[in-house]
């Protein structure tokens, strides 16, 4: 009993390295990124990234691109939390639901806020016309990440079975990346918006979900007291 014990807080204690190792990095990465988009130094590497994808981007896979860039804009993924959050209201989920609805509505805030303070032009020659929003970070490459994130984050504590569980997280983390790759082949992105998008992604599901899951403690705690006191 006591040596299965130690092994169960030997691996949690192994993913809350992993998870504190990916935020700091994520953190840092974010930081210089973002400092090279103020002092205008990161033009070589996106340079160097358009020209590797630009011998791919044939009539074919920009059709392609058009569609899978699709699924990283609000007009599907307002519906997709539509959908996930009534999923959970019907379940009579309702922490979920709200939890849910907290990170998607943070997140695209901060995106927003981040765009105003950074004031990054788009790329010249996008593929995709009519776009007047600021550059940096990637909305859809963010938005996204963060959805696919949460998607991960409901399947890994369901009761699928393991090898169910992991099969589909990494489909939809790879879902994530090709969106964030669409946007730079479409030329609606530099490749350090998206780069830097994905890391701030990972820091603000990491923080979402603790800052989450420390409350929601707390709304138990003083739940069962009540309950005691009555």
């Amino acid at each position: 009993m006591l040596s299965k014990k130690k092994k169960i807080l030997e691996v949690i204690s192994l993913e809350v390295l992993l998870v504190s190792v990916l935020f700091i990095v994520s953190i840092f990465a974010f930081a210089f990124l973002a400092k090279g988009v103020v002092e205008g130094k990161e033009k070589k590497f996106d340079n160097s990234v358009f020209s590797f994808f630009d011998q791919f981007s044939t009539p074919h896979v920009i059709s392609v691109m058009r569609v899978i860039s699709f699924f990283g804009s609000i007009q599907f993924l307002i519906p997709a939390y539509i959908i996930m959050i009534g999923y959970f209201i019907m379940r009579k989920k309702y922490r979920n639901a709200v939890d849910v609805a907290i990170i998607g509505i943070t997140s695209s805030a901060l995106m927003f806020a981040l765009k105003s303070i950074f004031h990054r032009q788009r790329p010249d020659l996008p593929i995709i016309k009519g776009i007047y929003t600021y550059s940096f970070p990637s909305g859809h490459a963010l938005s996204s990440f963060i959805f696919c994130s949460i998607l991960i984050f409901i399947i890994q504590n369901g009761v699928w079975k393991k090898l169910y569980k992991w099969i589909v997280s990494i489909l939809l983390l790879v879902c994530s990346i090709t969106i964030g790759i669409s946007r730079i082949i479409l030329r609606a992105h530099f490749p350090t918006d998206v780069i830097a998008s994905f890391c701030l992604g990972i820091v603000w599901v990491i923080v979402s979900l603790w800052l989450l899951k420390k409350i929601n403690r707390q709304y138990m705690i003083k739940q069962n007291l009540t309950t005691i006191k009555t």
